[in-house]
């Protein structure tokens, strides 16, 4: 175990639920509220605002909808999900016992987020982090023509597609791996640059930066081909800048099953057939 996860316990030290601090949070589907009221009956929790760690009942949209309130608060916190909702990629197993001995001997895996700043074409600045992705898509039935820097190089001149995304290693298994893009290894601190169907250039399939790489996307013809622009679940419309770059100063801990943690999902997903 490493020692990011020796700070929430280890074999030796199983301490209950309420010595350790724990709040609990759920999503409001059925599922997971009936969920949260057993946990509720089985345990003793912690408020939310003093706990030291959550758990998180939902699926992967609510863990990232969690994730974003707390950097939005800028209160961290490690975060154990189960999995309610539907996929559950971030989540960990649903089960109603030994939850104590579980957080206990968690793997922490640290992640960061990408900042994203947006210009609109009012000239409005808008802010916002991506846990998964930061991705551009076109607004209307033509295509978007994008212009790609990277660390303030012209690396593309102009793409014509229906958007371009750039993707941390948590979340290139998401939206990326559906646009064809590269798994990162959660180790590998890269980030994935990938288009999502590219017109021009034909055989431009996307770019594998290293995650200290700013890069910067200037729209071209924005009044005629309007573009939006997304950080995870949040959308900026009629932008004509947006640059993303990797937020080390707001890493966010996740806490895994040892043998089922994201690092080795990410990896394994590379054989998903």
């Amino acid at each position: 175990m490493s020692a990011d996860a020796a700070k929430f316990g280890s074999e030796e030290t199983k301490p209950d639920l309420a010595s350790q601090k724990i709040g609990l949070l759920s999503s409001h589907t059925e599922v997971a509220k009936a969920a949260e009221a057993m946990l509720r009956r089985r345990y003793a929790w912690a408020d939310t605002d003093d706990a030291d760690v959550l758990v998180a009942l939902g699926g992967d949209g609510f863990m990232l909808q969690t994730l974003h309130a707390m950097l939005d608060a800028g209160t961290p916190k490690p975060v154990f999900g189960m999995n309610r909702g539907t996929v559950g990629f971030l989540m960990n197993e649903w089960r109603l016992d030994r939850l104590s001995e579980r957080i206990a001997g968690a793997k922490a895996i640290r992640v960061a987020p990408l900042q994203m700043t947006a210009t609109t074409d009012t000239g409005e600045v808008r802010r916002h982090a991506a846990i998964n992705e930061v991705s551009l898509l076109r607004e209307t039935r033509q295509t978007a023509k994008i212009e790609i820097l990277v660390n303030g190089r012209v690396a593309l001149p102009e793409l014509a597609c229906d958007g371009v995304l750039v993707a941390t290693p948590a979340g290139s298994t998401a939206y990326n791996l559906s646009a064809r893009g590269p798994i990162l290894p959660l180790a590998a601190k890269m980030l994935a640059l990938t288009p999502i169907s590219p017109f021009r250039p034909r055989r431009w399939s996307g770019a594998i930066l290293p995650d200290d790489t700013a890069v910067c996307f200037r729209i071209l013809e924005a009044e005629n081909r309007p573009v939006s622009a997304v950080a995870d679940q949040v959308e900026v419309r009629d932008v004509v800048n947006v640059e993303v770059s990797l937020d080390r100063e707001r890493s966010l801990t996740l806490l895994f099953d040892p043998e089922h943690a994201l690092d080795e999902r990410i990896a394994m997903e590379q054989f998903a057939t």
